[in-house]
């Protein structure tokens, strides 16, 4: 299987925002938020438009400190991000969300690239920035997620281990249950474009299973590393909110 991928023209690209118009259309029909909606829409397109062109200079470009630049603002960019939907937002959790991001990120994208795929060269963007996204994006969250709820339960004097234990268990659901559903409820956005592209299904399927379990890993590392990074933190807030 090594067909050519069907490309898009820009009149596609029109007609694929359709039904987004009629939906942004119903939500203004019924004064519910289609300015953010469009505001958002927007931004996406932009976003993603730019980025198609940064990664053209990238890829033409082949130079190891020009992606290593870019992987270290993927990182800073995923810390700051991590730590928004926290309470405190200080530049100690930010420090820490850094440190769980990049410790558990970016051994985990060494393995799966120079390892598992063993891409030459070992700076090749084409591999090394989309795992890269993948891997910090999920980094981040995770993050968020464990440190939302551990301070949520350090804020009720819930001990701490306790404490790791809850926001352990609630910062992998969302990969654990997407370990459940790949394959059965929908394929995933990398097996997908894969297939699309030409590449054998089993193929496409060999590398999802890789990413499955790059995921898991990242995910686990870094809620782990962020939240033993804040037990004194935690454990201080758990004391105070005691009788």
């Amino acid at each position: 299987m090594n067909a050519a991928v069907q490309a898009i023209t820009w009149q596609g690209l029109a007609f694929a925002a359709i039904p987004t118009l009629v939906v942004i259309a119903i939500l203004w029909r019924w004064s519910v938020g289609a300015g953010g909606a469009a505001y958002a829409t927007s931004r996406m397109l932009a976003q993603l438009l730019l980025i198609g062109y940064v990664l053209v200079y990238i890829f033409e470009a082949g130079e190891p400190s020009i992606v290593l630049g870019v992987l270290a603002v993927m990182i800073i960019a995923a810390s700051w991000i991590s730590i928004r939907p926290l309470a405190d937002r200080s530049r100690r959790v930010f420090i820490h969300a850094l440190l769980a991001i990049a410790l558990s990120g970016i051994p985990v994208l060494a393995l799966v690239s120079q390892v598992v795929i063993g891409i030459d060269p070992w700076f090749s963007p084409r591999y090394l920035v989309p795992l890269a996204g993948m891997i910090f994006s999920g980094a981040m969250n995770t993050v968020s997620l464990a440190g939302e709820r551990a301070w949520a339960e350090a804020n009720r004097g819930v001990s701490f281990t306790e404490t790791r234990r809850i926001a352990m268990r609630a910062a992998l659901i969302p990969i654990i249950n997407s370990l459940f559903a790949v394959g059965l409820v929908a394929l995933p956005g990398m097996m997908t474009g894969q297939i699309l592209s030409g590449v054998s299904p089993l193929s496409a399927a060999k590398y999802q299973i890789v990413v499955m379990l790059m995921l898991f890993g990242v995910t686990g590392l870094s809620a782990a590393i962020f939240v033993l990074l804040e037990r004194p933190g935690l454990e201080s807030l758990a004391e105070s909110m005691r009788p």
